[in-house]
């Protein structure tokens, strides 16, 4: 499991706020921390062009997803079901919790 900016993870609801797909939602499918880029479904398509080979046999252009930077994503909560801005807490057993600064529910991934 990774993080992003220390408060995106795999499977989190976002909502693109900049950039050329600006108010379209989706799921995070996979996370780069190194570069703090995401993949988001359905966010960012892309047409590659590619050779035949073992694993597309046929080759042509395929459209998928590219890295979108977390700071042009905004996470959903939700129990209130808008983009918010989180806080981490700690908890009494030690482990962190993503806080909704709107609602004040902590907010799990929903892996």
């Amino acid at each position: 499991m990774g993080a992003v900016g220390n408060y995106l993870k795999l499977n989190d609801k976002v909502e693109v706020i900049a950039g050329k797909d600006k108010g379209r939602v989706g799921k995070i499918i996979k996370v780069y921390p190194a570069t703090n880029k995401a993949k988001v479904e359905k966010i960012n398509m892309i047409k590659r062009h590619t050779k035949p080979s073992m694993k597309n046999q046929q080759g042509g252009i395929i459209e998928m997803e590219a890295a979108i930077h977390v700071s042009n994503l905004m996470l959903i909560c939700s129990k209130c079901a808008k983009t918010v801005r989180i806080k981490t807490s700690l908890l009494d057993d030690g482990t962190k919790v993503r806080i909704c600064k709107k609602c004040g529910e902590s907010i799990e991934s929903n892996a």
